[in-house]
């Protein structure tokens, strides 16, 4: 569909965990807009890339694929409340997927590209971005959608929620905002962006 000569433009999706960024990107999927999912692969790199694996073993010190795949409990625990620790992990997982990023763009034959990431500013990839999305979604309501999906606790729910940025600082950094509660009509708004970045990229 890539009908300009125009370089493409790059969308970052970001939201809180449980606001249905996901469910916006499969929108935009359907448009036509590839989607990066940083998430994805940060867990086939964790799971498939040896130099990664040895590298995240000698940061927490220990073997965490003893069984032959990521203790992914275990590196959660190890991580928590450990914040020089969860730098240092990241530091190891983020340009890796920085990098499958940026070669999986030179592939893409669309006027604009998607990455979903939870962690789209705390991770850097936000400086990576012509423009960002936010999804938003009421606290309670994520909260309601993660516990049907029989995956966490309410305890351990509030506590991820507590520890990423709030709403207000993700808006403030973005360009739009997608309102994604029960009553809110999120096509019209994935809409809006995706003419937005059309005519972004026949301008450039």
């Amino acid at each position: 569909m890539k009908s300009g000569t125009g370089r493409i433009l790059k969308l970052g999706i970001t939201g809180g965990i449980g606001s249905g960024k996901t469910t916006v990107c499969k929108v935009f999927s359907v448009l036509g807009a590839p989607v990066f999912s940083a998430d994805e692969e940060a867990k086939r790199i964790l799971d498939n890339e040896r130099e990664i694996r040895k590298k995240i073993s000698d940061a927490v010190g220990k073997d965490l694929y003893m069984s032959g795949s990521l203790d992914r409990k275990e590196l959660a625990r190890l991580i928590f409340n450990n914040r020089d620790l969860l730098e240092k992990v990241n530091g190891i997982i983020h340009p890796a997927v920085f990098r499958y990023f940026s070669d999986w763009v030179q592939m893409q034959d669309f006027p604009y590209v998607i990455m979903e990431a939870a962690i789209l500013f705390e991770s850097g990839a936000a400086r990576m971005m012509d423009r960002i999305a936010t999804v938003v979604t009421p606290v309670e309501e994520r909260i309601e959608r993660l516990l049907r999906g029989n995956k966490f606790t309410r305890e351990q729910i509030t506590e991820r929620i507590r520890n990423q940025i709030d709403d207000g600082s993700r808006i403030s950094q973005s360009d739009f905002v997608i309102f994604n509660s029960e009553n809110d009509m999120i096509i019209p708004a994935v809409l809006g962006v995706h003419n937005e970045m059309l005519r972004l990229y026949n301008k450039n």
